[in-house]
C-alpha cells in the first residue's frame, strides 16, 4: 500500500497535472488528495466518457491529462476512447479501479460481470495496461512505462487499481458552491427557422477571429464546415457523439488566453447532457458553446430528435452558463462571435434541415486534424 500523496508527486514531476473523473470508493483517498491539492486542476465529470473527452482536449492543448473511475464506468468510456482516443492518436492515463476482481475481495453484485472482464476489455480496445503500484519502489518504473508508451504510440494507457492500494486520505476541501443564474425568459421565444446549417456555418468561420478554435460535433457538421474551407484551426470528430463540448472545455481550461469555439447538434447534445452542467460548474470565460438545433439526426437518415420539447437555453441557464443567447438571424450570430462576452457563452439557433449536394468528406485524416491543432496551438 502507498500513499496518494507518493504517487501523484510523482506523476507530478513527469507532467501529470490535469486530473478528471468521478469517483468510486476504492479511489477515494487518491481523488480526495487531488481536491485537496492546490497545485493541481480537478475536473468533475457526470460521466466517465465525459471525463475522457474532457482530458482528451486538455491533452490537445499541451497537458498530461489522468482519468480517474471505477471499471463499471469504463463501459460509458468505451465510445470515446475507441472512437476518439484511438482515432485521433490522443494519449490520456487512465486509472480505472477493479471492482468485483475475480477471486478478491466479496463486491457488489452490478461488479461481478465487468470484475471478471475488464482485463479482456482493455485488450480489445488495444489500451495497455498495468497494476496500480502498491509499493513505493514500483511507482517510478510504472510512471516510467505509461508515459513511454504515450509518448511513443499517443494512445491511451491503464493503470488498474485494486482495492486496498493507496491508504486513506480525508477530504478536506469541497468545490465552490456557484450561484445559479435564472433562464433569461426574452431569449427562449420561438421563431421557425430561415437558415440552414451551412448558412451558420460560414457565419462563424467568417466572424472567428484567426487565434480562434474551431471544434465540430460529428455528422455533417464537421464534413459542411471542411467543405466551407479547411483550416488549420478546426477540429471535425468523425465518432465520439456528444462529447465535442467536454472536448472543448478540456482545451479552454488548459488555454484559457485562447477562444474556444464549440459547434454542437441538438442530438449531440442530448445524448451528453451532462456534460452542460460540468462546463456550467467550470464557467471558462473564453468558451462559446454554439448548438446548432435542426431537430433531426440528420446524417443518419433525418429521423426526429425530441429537441422540439426541449429548452436548451433555459437548461444552459439552470446548467450555470452565463451568457444565453438565442439567435434567428446571421447577424445576431455574428454579433455574438465578432464581439465576445466575457463570460461563459451559450449560443442556440434554430435551423433548417438539409445539406449542400455532392458534400466532401475530408481527405484529412484524424490523427492529422489532432497534430495539426496541436501546431496551430504550439503545443508540439
Amino acid at each position: 500500500m502507498i500513499t496518494a500523496e507518493s504517487f501523484i508527486k510523482a506523476a507530478k514531476e513527469k507532467g501529470f497535472g490535469f486530473y478528471t473523473g468521478v469517483p468510486c470508493s476504492h479511489l477515494t483517498p487518491f481523488i480526495n488528495y487531488v481536491i485537496n491539492s492546490r497545485d493541481l486542476r480537478y475536473v468533475n465529470a457526470t460521466n466517465e466518457g465525459d471525463a475522457v473527452a474532457i482530458a482528451s482536449g486538455a491533452e490537445l492543448a499541451g497537458m498530461l491529462p489522468v482519468v480517474m473511475f471505477q471499471n463499471s464506468g469504463l463501459g460509458n468510456a468505451v465510445n470515446p476512447l475507441t472512437s476518439l482516443n484511438q482515432i485521433f492518436k490522443i494519449p490520456i492515463l487512465i486509472i480505472v479501479t477493479w471492482r468485483g476482481e475475480p477471486n478478491g475481495t466479496p463486491d457488489e453484485p452490478q461488479h461481478q460481470l465487468m470484475g471478471a472482464i475488464t482485463p479482456q476489455l482493455l485488450e480489445l480496445m488495444q489500451i495497455p495496461y498495468s497494476f496500480f503500484p502498491t509499493e513505493n519502489e514500483q511507482i517510478e518504473p510504472t510512471l516510467n512505462s505509461a508515459l513511454k508508451h504515450i509518448v511513443q504510440h499517443r494512445s491511451p494507457y491503464a493503470l488498474v487499481m485494486k482495492k486496498g492500494s493507496v491508504e486513506s486520505c480525508a477530504l478536506n476541501s469541497q468545490l465552490a458552491v456557484k450561484p445559479l443564474l435564472t433562464a433569461p425568459t426574452a431569449s427562449l421565444i420561438y421563431s421557425e427557422p430561415t437558415y440552414t446549417r451551412h448558412d451558420i456555418l460560414k457565419t462563424i468561420q467568417v466572424a472567428s477571429q484567426p487565434d480562434d478554435v474551431l471544434l465540430a460535433t460529428t455528422g455533417y457538421c464537421g464534413r459542411e464546415l471542411y467543405a466551407l474551407e479547411d483550416k488549420d484551426n478546426q477540429l471535425y470528430t468523425v465518432g465520439s457523439m456528444g462529447c465535442i463540448s467536454s472536448i472543448g472545455l478540456g482545451i479552454a481550461l488548459a488555454q484559457p488566453q485562447r477562444r474556444v469555439i464549440v459547434i454542437d447538434g441538438d442530438g449531440a447534445a442530448l445524448m451528453r447532457m451532462g456534460a452542460l452542467a460540468t462546463i456550467g460548474y467550470e464557467r471558462p470565460t473564453n468558451l462559446l458553446h454554439i448548438l446548432l438545433d435542426n431537430q433531426v439526426h440528420e446524417s443518419t437518415g433525418g429521423q426526429s430528435t425530441v429537441s422540439h420539447s426541449v429548452d436548451f437555453c433555459a437548461i444552459a441557464a439552470a446548467c450555470g452558463y452565463c451568457n444565453v443567447v438565442r439567435a434567428t438571424t446571421t447577424e445576431e450570430v455574428k454579433d455574438v462571435i465578432a464581439y465576445p462576452s466575457e463570460e461563459l457563452t451559450f449560443l442556440y439557433v434554430n435551423i433548417k434541415p438539409g445539406i449542400p449536394e455532392k458534400l466532401p468528406r475530408p481527405k484529412i485524416t484524424p490523427d492529422q486534424v489532432a497534430q495539426r491543432l496541436r501546431q496551430f496551438m504550439e503545443v508540439v
